[in-house]
């Protein structure tokens, strides 16, 4: 059973009818500013990632004492 362009514009009216246009645009830049900031976290940790490995040799590569 697929959804035709008939019932996804029903669908759509009814959610603008319950919420409300601007509670719908709202709600949807709310997503997109959680979306970047979880992209530059994951983009920020693979910078420090990086930064540890350069500025900290491998431990293996030395000697107990």
């Amino acid at each position: 059973m697929s959804l035709g362009p008939l019932e996804i514009g029903i669908i759509v009216l009814v959610v603008i009818l319950l919420f409300g246009v601007g509670r719908i645009s709202k709600v949807g830049g709310e997503l997109g500013s959680g979306i970047r900031a979880f992209k530059q976290g994951l983009q920020s940790d693979e910078k420090e990632q990086k930064e540890d490995k350069s500025t900290n040799p491998n431990d293996s590569d030395q000697s107990p004492t």
